[in-house]
């Protein structure tokens, strides 16, 4: 080997040396922060949602049916391109109503071919209400599909509440969407929902499905960015009507 080739290893061995002496190393609390302040930040987004759909009583979910509600699912900003499981876009916060109040926030993906006829736009805000507890236990699988294994329809807003059917008041959820201002009920079968559990266990130690099994357990009253979505729920939908 050349004199002039064990200089330029020699060089090179310095310069990596430099590099990794002034390179922060990757700290195992780093990416629990990071996946907190993400958390947070999808439940922010989720309360927003929620608090500007109820602020038109005439064109907002009815509040006899947040009455008899057992959880509210809310999935921010989801862009038609990133229908698929586990792409950013389809990613939502559920609140399930307990004993103690609207619970902490769980988090969830969505993905499907189509999220109805308003899906043109780039973004919409899609909106679930879970009506009974087998709705509840569909969220407790590893996945499941609006319309096959859970009982879907298009949830009535505003004075239309008295006008649904028997077979819309007795859909396991109710779904709605709002695509740019519109908001109404839209039929969201076929949308497969499943848990984001690196989120949830990363923040609780805990499964989604661990988590809402937790039925008399209160929202903590720490990490007040964490806790937008279940206090905006809390604004809408008392925890003293029928679906207690």
């Amino acid at each position: 080997m050349t004199l002039e080739n064990r200089m330029r290893i020699l060089a090179g061995m310095v310069v990596l040396g430099w590099l990794m002496a002034v390179t922060p190393l990757a700290h195992p609390g780093d990416d629990h922060n990071a996946k907190v302040k993400e958390a947070a930040k999808q439940s922010v987004k989720a309360g927003e949602v929620f608090d500007q759909i109820m602020q038109t009583p005439d064109k907002a979910i009815p509040r006899d049916l947040l009455k008899r509600a057992k959880a509210i699912a809310v999935f921010p900003h989801v862009v038609k391109a990133a229908f698929v499981v586990g792409a950013e876009g389809g990613r939502g916060v559920v609140s399930r109503r307990t004993s103690a109040g609207w619970s902490q926030p769980v988090f969830f993906r969505a993905g499907g071919p189509s999220f109805g006829p308003q899906i043109g736009a780039s973004a919409t805000d899609i909106v679930l209400v879970l009506m009974n507890d087998d709705a509840i236990a569909h969220l407790m699988k590893d996945r499941f599909e609006l319309g096959a294994d859970a009982a879907v329809a298009g949830g009535p807003v505003g004075r239309e509440a008295g006008a649904g059917t028997d077979a819309l008041m007795h859909a396991e959820i109710l779904s709605y969407s709002r695509s740019r201002g519109l908001f109404a009920g839209v039929n969201l079968k076929g949308v497969v929902i499943e848990p984001e559990d690196d989120l949830n266990e990363a923040l609780y130690n805990k499964t989604a499905r661990e988590l809402l099994v937790q039925e008399d357990k209160k929202a903590p009253e720490t990490a007040a960015d964490l806790q937008a979505f279940p206090q905006a729920i809390s604004r809408h939908a008392d925890t003293s009507g029928v679906g207690h």
